[in-house]
C-alpha cells in the first residue's frame, strides 16, 4: 500500500508564508513577498551514488536497509480508492481525487521511500494552456465543456508514483524464417506473378538489458491514459527531496512491487518478442518457442510530474492530465448526443440531396 501526501510547506525567511517550488527552475519561492531560495543541487558523482536502484528481491522478502523504508500516518479513502497522508495536526479534509470527506486514523504504515523524481517543467499557466487547447479540439463535445477550457481555474500539481525496473535477460528462442519469391502461373492472357513463400527452421539468443521501464504504481488515473502521456525523459531525473514537493501533492503507491514487476515483465516480453523478430530476419517470422531468464532485477520508485483538473458532465466526473514535463495531453472526454445527432441528420440530408441531384441527372 502506498499513500498520497498534502502540501509540503516550507516557510519563507523574510515573511513566513509557505515557500513554493517553481517549476522549471531549481528554486523556491514566495508569491507574497518574492523571496526566493535554491535548491541544493548535488553533483552527477553524489546524483549516481544516490539514484542507484535497490535490489528487487531483497525488497520483495521485506529485506531492504531501514532508511530505504518510510512510516506515514495515512487512510483509505473508500470513494476512489487512494491512499491520503495528513500532517499530524490534521484530523479531516477531502480526498485530493474525489474530493470526498475523509478522516485520519492514528495508525502508521511503512513504505519504501522515493529515490527519485522529475520535476515540474511545465507552469500552471503553461499547463492551463495546453489542456484548453486540448479541450477546444474535441469532436462533438458538449458546448459547455469549451466554456469550461475558457473559465476553468486552479489545476491540481501532483507527482504520481512510478516504479522504475531494471533487468538483464537472455532469450533463447526457436522459429522459422519466411523469404519470399515470385512465379509465373498460367498461360496466355491469363498468365500473372504469385509471390510465395519459404520457410526456413532457425534459432538463437538474444540479449537486452533493460533500464528504468517504467510502471505506474497508482489505480487512481486511469491506465490508458497515464500511457499516453509518455515518454518521460528519465535522463532528468533528480534525487529526491521534499523542496520539489513544496506547493504541490505527492501520492503514494498503490500498486505493489511484485504486482508491478508482473506489469514489466509483459512490456519487456513484447519488447524481447521484437528483438527476436528482427534477429531472425527475411520477409516474414514465426516463433515457435521462446524462453527468457531474467537476471539483476533492481527498481526504484519514482514520482513524475502532472497538472489534472476535473470537468463533470450530467452527474459525471471526467479529469484530464497534462504531463508536468513535456506538456503532453490525456483524458476522458463526454460526447455530446444532441451534436451526434445533428450530425446524423446533416449527413443523411448531404446523401439525400445527393441522390437526387443525381437522379435530375440521369434525365
Amino acid at each position: 500500500m502506498g499513500r498520497t501526501q498534502l502540501e509540503h510547506r516550507f516557510p519563507c525567511a523574510q515573511c513566513g508564508a509557505s515557500l513554493r517550488f517553481t517549476p522549471g527552475a531549481a528554486r523556491l519561492s514566495c508569491e507574497y513577498c518574492g523571496h526566493e531560495q535554491p535548491i541544493p543541487q548535488v553533483d552527477d558523482a553524489a546524483r549516481v551514488q544516490v539514484m542507484q536502484s535497490l535490489d528487487l528481491h531483497a525488497a520483495l522478502a521485506r529485506e531492504l536497509l531501514p532508511e530505504d523504508m518510510e512510516e506515514t500516518r495515512v487512510v483509505h479513502c473508500d470513494t476512489c480508492g487512494a491512499d491520503v497522508q495528513f500532517e499530524d495536526h490534521v484530523h479531516s479534509a477531502e480526498c485530493p481525487f474525489c474530493a470526498s470527506p475523509v478522516v485520519t486514523d492514528t495508525g502508521t504504515h511503512r513504505h519504501i521511500k522515493p529515490h527519485g523524481l522529475l520535476p515540474f517543467r511545465l507552469s500552471e499557466a503553461d499547463a492551463h494552456a495546453r489542456m484548453g487547447k486540448w479541450l477546444k479540439g474535441l469532436w462533438f463535445a458538449p458546448g459547455t465543456l469549451a466554456k469550461y477550457a475558457r473559465s476553468t481555474g486552479k489545476l491540481n500539481g501532483l507527482y504520481v508514483p512510478y516504479w522504475g525496473f531494471d533487468a538483464a535477460t537472455r532469450s533463447r528462442y526457436s522459429g522459422q524464417r519466411g523469404t519470399h519469391y515470385y512465379v509465373t502461373v498460367g498461360r496466355g492472357k491469363n498468365q500473372r506473378r504469385e509471390r510465395r513463400t519459404r520457410w526456413q527452421s532457425v534459432s538463437g539468443q538474444v540479449q537486452r538489458q533493460f533500464l528504468d521501464l517504467l510502471v505506474i504504481a497508482s489505480t487512481s488515473l486511469p491506465q490508458a491514459n497515464a500511457r499516453r502521456l509518455e515518454p518521460w525523459t528519465t535522463a532528468d531525473l533528480q534525487p529526491y527531496s521534499a523542496d520539489y514537493l513544496s506547493g504541490f501533492r505527492a501520492e503514494g503507491y498503490t500498486v505493489g512491487l511484485a504486482e508491478g514487476f508482473e506489469t514489466a515483465k509483459h512490456e519487456m516480453e513484447a519488447q524481447i518478442r521484437a528483438d527476436v523478430m528482427r534477429d531472425i530476419g527475411g520477409d516474414e517470422q514465426r516463433i515457435t518457442s521462446l524462453s527468457t531468464t531474467f537476471d539483476d532485477e533492481r527498481f526504484k520508485h519514482l514520482l513524475l510530474p502532472v497538472w489534472m483538473a476535473a470537468y463533470r458532465y450530467r452527474g459525471k466526473s471526467y479529469r484530464f492530465i497534462v504531463n508536468g514535463q513535456t506538456g503532453r495531453v490525456q483524458g476522458e472526454r463526454p460526447w455530446s448526443l444532441w451534436k451526434i445527432a445533428g450530425a446524423v441528420v446533416l449527413a443523411l440530408a448531404f446523401l439525400l440531396i445527393a441522390f437526387y441531384v443525381a437522379e435530375l441527372g440521369g434525365f
